[in-house]
């Protein structure tokens, strides 16, 4: 094949670049190429180019050299698969690492992941201490999911590792296996990789601990749990085990994981730690539990302006505006202060701080300070959550269609969008008991398009304040059969049966099917309070709504407690229940019916 002829026909600075391209790759005269990246000089540099790096020049003799060339000129041709031959056999004949690398890269940036696992295997047989070598054939193995075939490789790079980090090296192993499909074949080849070091005193917590997010990729709770109860042992003070607990610890796990996380809450932990702690029990719904923790945060680190906007909005859930604003506020100054402008994700979290103040001023009817904090808000994001405080306002000083305007103004770049504004504008006429409205709107959309089960779930409760109570049933069950695991759905049909007084052994299978979803849910424990209730087990009943209270103090659930203290003889501890709960919400409908018909004054 004559090489020489086949310059001819390309311009001089191409010829010149893919030049460069061959030089950089055969003699490391010029930055390697890396995947995803060609090396192209500029027009400045092409003349001495052009003069200086040619085949003299070069340690390649000139055939080798324009072979090179030639795979370099098939790249640009779009033709990857003689290019990959020409680099490959070129390579063979060098030993160059650098054109080994490049024939790798050939392959990969077509997709040809067999072709690019030939040639880092033939690299490493040519060059086996290379490190570089070993981790494109381990990386390539598993994007081409053959995980079993990827343990020695895997055991090079952990021998390879530097000496000063190998546990960091360790800590990195999950990453590689982030995208295996057969998650519990990687953790078991992760195990047998790591079985050298599993007993450790220096690198063994850091194993078990990597063992153990593979297991938790893996789904393997219990083998998570193991792995991080292992890993403790080695090192007690360890803080990647207690993630791992901490990433299991939902209500299924809870009496496993949770005493894992106390232990190490027991010492010196970080701050980084407790507030994870303190975001699990957010997830599970413990409330009470995550605001301790939020302020053992805030008083370690005040200048932690994240633990603050949970504690506020946690707080204003827990119907505390005094103590709700000062935390806000806070954040709002330690987000500022920090100066350059906030970032993106720092912009969000004013734009939720500001959301809340605003919610708490309107709480107040001081509606032009509520007026003034939406007015801070420029997140993107938040726009549709801010103008529908601001429909809000709009409804409070009567102008309700003015709200129901504003909202439907709202730019709609996407089906999301379009949907949170028609939430949006339902939440605002349900908030101003404009239920018929409400139902025809959402029943509009519920019949056009895919089902979807959040919004028969809304339109169920729209049609029980309706009083339309079989259709409500009716729609329950619907979201019940689409989607077994809707907890919700299960909890709204037990309650309205039982407050019905009707099918109470039914009522009550619904709840506790609910409760295997939520079991810490105060509002579904205050449902079986009530089904037992109205079942005549009132020391039952008064024991699970005194938890479901103690969890949340809320009025819908102090006025089921205190109608059961009542009924009970305890009429003082009643009355004081229902203080309570009026003075958390006065104007709660289950709470002032209650009252009227037990004809009950405050």
């Amino acid at each position: 094949m004559d090489y020489y002829s086949l310059m001819h026909p390309f311009p001089s600075l191409v010829a010149t670049s893919l030049i460069a391209v061959v030089i950089s790759i055969s003699t490391g005269i010029s930055q390697a190429q890396t995947p995803g990246r060609s090396v192209a000089p500029t027009a400045s540099t092409a003349t001495s180019l052009e003069r200086d790096l040619s085949p003299a020049t070069s340690t390649l003799d000139a055939r080798l050299f324009y072979q090179l060339l030639l795979g370099e000129l098939n790249v640009q041709e779009n033709e990857p698969g003689a290019a990959f031959s020409l680099i490959l056999d070129a390579a063979r004949k060098t030993n160059d690492a650098a054109v080994y690398e490049r024939a790798v890269n050939v392959a990969l940036q077509a997709r040809s992941g067999d072709p690019a696992l030939q040639a880092a295997r033939a690299w490493k047989l040519a060059l086996p201490a290379s490190k570089e070598a070993n981790r494109y054939v381990l990386q390539i193995l598993i994007g081409l999911n053959r995980i079993g075939e990827s343990l020695e490789p895997l055991k090079l790079e952990i021998a390879g590792a530097a000496p000063q980090d190998p546990a960091i090296a360790i800590a990195g192993i999950p990453r590689l296996y982030v995208r295996a499909t057969d998650k519990k074949l990687a953790a078991s080849t992760v195990e047998q990789a790591l079985a050298d070091v599993l007993g450790s005193p220096t690198l063994g917590a850091a194993a078990w601990t990597a063992i153990g997010r593979m297991r938790l990729d893996a789904a393997d709770t219990d083998g998570t749990l193991d792995a991080a109860n292992r890993a403790l042992a080695l090192d007690p003070k360890a803080e990647g085990p207690v993630l791992l607990a901490l990433a299991v610890m939902d209500k299924k796990n809870v009496s496993l994981a949770e005493p894992i996380v106390r232990k190490h809450l027991a010492g010196k932990p970080t701050v980084d730690v407790r507030m994870a702690y303190a975001r699990a029990l957010l997830n599970a719904q413990r409330y009470a539990d995550s605001v301790v923790q939020l302020r053992l945060v805030t008083a370690e680190k005040p200048d932690f302006a994240q633990a603050w906007l949970v504690l506020g909005s946690l707080e204003l859930q827990d119907k505390k505006p005094l103590a709700a604003e000062a935390s806000l506020k806070r954040h709002v100054d330690l987000v500022l202060a920090a100066g350059g402008g906030p970032s993106e994700e720092a912009s969000r979290s004013l734009a939720q701080a500001y959301l809340s103040l605003a919610q708490i001023a309107e709480q107040r009817k001081d509606l032009p300070l509520a007026e003034s904090w939406l007015a801070r808000i420029d997140s993107a994001d938040e726009m549709i959550s801010a103008q529908s405080r601001r429909a809000a306002i709009l409804a409070a000083q009567g102008k309700l269609e003015d709200g129901r305007k504003l909202l439907r103004s709202l730019p709609e770049k996407n089906p999301a969008d379009a949907r949170m504004k028609l939430m949006a504008e339902v939440q605002l006429l349900r908030d101003n008991k404009q239920f018929k409205p409400a139902y025809e709107l959402l029943d509009k959309t519920s019949r056009s398009g895919e089902v979807d089960y959040d919004l028969l779930y809304e339109l169920a409760m729209l049609a029980e304040k309706l009083g339309q109570l079989d259709e409500s049933e009716r729609l329950l069950r619907q979201v019940i059969a689409g989607k077994p695991d809707f907890h919700h759905a299960y909890n709204a049909l037990g309650y309205s049966l039982a407050e019905r007084n009707v099918r109470l052994p039914e009522a009550r299978a619904l709840i506790l099917k609910a409760l295997e979803s939520a079991p810490d849910d105060p509002f579904i424990t205050d449902s079986l309070g009530w089904v037992e209730f109205r079942s005549g087990n009132l020391a039952e009943a008064l024991r699970i709504l005194q938890v479901a209270y103690k969890s949340r103090p809320d009025a819908e659930i102090a006025a089921h407690l205190g109608e059961v203290l009542w009924v009970s003889g305890q009429r003082d501890q009643a009355l004081a229940i229902w203080r309570e709960g009026a003075a958390l919400n006065a104007d709660n409908e289950t709470l002032l019916e209650t009252l009227k018909r037990l004809r009950v004054k405050l």
